[in-house]
């Protein structure tokens, strides 16, 4: 039997080689900081630095894939990501983008969310 986590690799890998397609540099995949969070894939978009969440549903029964990146995980993810730019002294634009797999339907959404005026420290 397939496993969630093979199912979820299987269609990260599905939007490395889409984004690769438009021409995107993969700098990073499975990018943990435990136990704050995890982003699924770090690209460069020319001259932007694009954290990348990819989300996966057999059918939109209940709702676009795209919605379960609520702000729960928009927190993880931005935490997560501020602390990439600190330790790797990025100073390039960033941005979060949600790529949504649904069957073979995929949806890329740029600037999906932000990073909320909290002060964060590591």
């Amino acid at each position: 039997m397939i496993s969630n986590t093979d199912i979820g690799k299987n269609y990260e890998q599905i939007a490395v080689k889409y984004l690769k397609g438009l021409g995107y540099k993969i700098i990073e995949q499975n990018y943990r900081l435990l136990p704050i969070g995890e982003i699924d894939i770090i690209v460069k978009d020319k001259k932007t630095l694009v954290f990348v969440e990819v989300k996966f549903r057999q059918n939109k029964d209940y709702g676009n894939p795209s919605e379960f990146v609520n702000k729960s995980k928009q927190l993880k993810i931005t935490k997560t990501a501020l602390y990439y730019i600190k330790i790797n002294s990025v100073k390039s634009d960033i941005r979060f983008d949600v790529i949504s797999i649904c069957n073979d339907d995929i949806e890329h959404i740029k600037n999906a969310f932000c990073i909320d005026n909290k002060n964060y420290y590591f």
